[in-house]
């Protein structure tokens, strides 16, 4: 008889494994999968008013184009039309909460479970995902808090660039589950002359 774990692990529990990887010397590119996250889409009712429900519940409002919008205890990233995603931790956003929040404006939808988030770094990172991506990532086209539903390498992905750490830019990434061993190994494979830093962080990049 098959037995079964529910247990929660990660998309890429089988494939990442910390540590360096490719090119010698200091790591020109940092890969960290961002793990046990809340991931809600907030997708506007037609005829209805989302924005106010937002606002009294983050404090900000919800971006309309495509950027991403940091609060103290989330981000809130556009994903499409009258559309975006809630980033959080801890479940004070998760599923339920927002729930209540946004009863009879819009339409949530749990991708917790659903997606990958990778966060790259490093001083070679936009070099490495020039390789990928169609994105213009100069600091001048994509500043901090600039978003795009795109593809790289065939693969969907939410990208939005974070704060910078240590005087370099930081991308995050948003890959469906299912996708997320093959776009792993995408950008194992593109960035490995540079030089990578491979981890898993419970923290926000």
């Amino acid at each position: 008889m098959a037995e079964f774990s529910w247990d929660i692990r990660s998309p890429l529990d089988r494939t990442l494994v910390a540590g360096p990887y490719g090119g010698h010397g200091d790591a020109g590119v940092s890969l960290t999968e961002i793990r046990n996250f809340d991931l809600v889409q907030v997708m506007a009712r037609r005829g209805k008013e989302m924005a106010k429900a937002a606002t009294a519940c983050f404090g900000v409002t919800a971006p309309e184009t495509p950027k991403a919008v940091g609060t103290a205890d989330a981000t809130l990233i556009w994903s499409g039309p009258d559309q975006f995603l809630v980033l959080s931790k801890g479940g004070r956003h998760g599923m339920e909460a927002l729930a209540l929040v946004f009863a009879g404006s819009a339409s949530l939808s749990d991708q917790s479970h659903a997606r990958a988030l990778i966060s790259v770094s490093g001083e070679k990172a936009r070099a490495m995902l020039a390789k990928l991506s169609s994105i213009d990532l100069h600091a001048a086209a994509f500043p901090v808090g600039a978003a795009a539903a795109t593809s790289i390498d065939h693969t969907s992905v939410t990208l939005w660039r974070g704060n910078d750490r240590d005087g370099q830019a930081v991308f995050n990434l948003l890959v469906f589950a299912t996708f997320a061993e093959s776009l792993w190994h995408t950008m194992l494979d593109s960035a490995a002359e540079y030089g990578i830093a491979i981890g898993h962080s419970e923290e926000m990049a």
